[in-house]
């Protein structure tokens, strides 16, 4: 949900929008580098931390501006409940594409895209970065635990297909409870994304047929 463009708020959120997207994909990266380089000098990986740890803190200094310049307190929190989401699960912020497309509109007055191929556009970065973020995630709580069956960043990005798709193969499987909370996240996003491009898809189907119906001569 997007604020008065004029409010305080909406002004600190179209400032703000792109910076912050640029951030999240700089925390994303370097929780990245932490989870995958194992070999990394301890300095360096020190030195992800602290980016990873100082970037969460800007998103918190974020939270709390946009909930102080909003006056609504317990309203702020529940017209932006993805916000609030992704402040507990930072890794989850690139998903906010949408916003940012958003915010890259207003400057240029006009949408590029039509709707229908917005929705699956978006749809598909989403689909991308939620894997790639929820593929780290679970390498990171499963490769070293007794009995895991996700050993490798490639178990990982395998499983992470398969349940985004809702095939659910079964090879590969969590097997800690932060694991398997990350599964549920990773089915309930893929149930989504998978309906919002096959709903916008169908109704692309039909009102191309329906103009084609329209503009076909009548038989004579």
């Amino acid at each position: 949900m997007h604020d008065d463009h004029d409010s305080p708020l909406g002004r600190w959120e179209e400032r703000t929008e792109l910076p912050l997207f640029a951030a999240s994909l700089l925390f994303l990266a370097s929780y990245a580098v932490r989870v995958l380089a194992h070999d990394l000098a301890p300095a360096w990986r020190d030195a992800c931390l602290a980016v990873t740890v100082a970037l969460w803190v800007l998103f918190v200094a974020d939270y709390a501006v946009r909930w102080r310049l909003s006056g609504r307190r317990l309203g702020f929190v529940r017209t932006h409940w993805l916000d609030t989401v992704v402040l507990v699960l930072p890794l989850l912020r690139p998903v906010r594409m949408v916003r940012v497309y958003g915010a890259v509109q207003r400057r240029r007055d006009r949408p590029r895209l039509s709707l229908h191929a917005r929705v699956i556009t978006y749809a598909g970065l989403t689909a991308v970065l939620l894997g790639f973020a929820g593929a780290l995630s679970v390498y990171h709580q499963e490769h070293a635990a007794p009995g895991a069956s996700i050993r490798t960043f490639g178990d990982a990005l395998w499983w992470t297909c398969s349940t985004l798709t809702t095939v659910g193969y079964g090879d590969v499987t969590p097997v800690t409870w932060a694991g398997r909370l990350i599964a549920v996240a990773m089915m309930g996003g893929g149930m989504a994304l998978l309906g919002a491009v096959t709903g916008s898809f169908s109704a692309w189907l039909i009102q191309t047929f329906a103009r084609e119906d329209e503009n076909r001569p009548p038989a004579g």
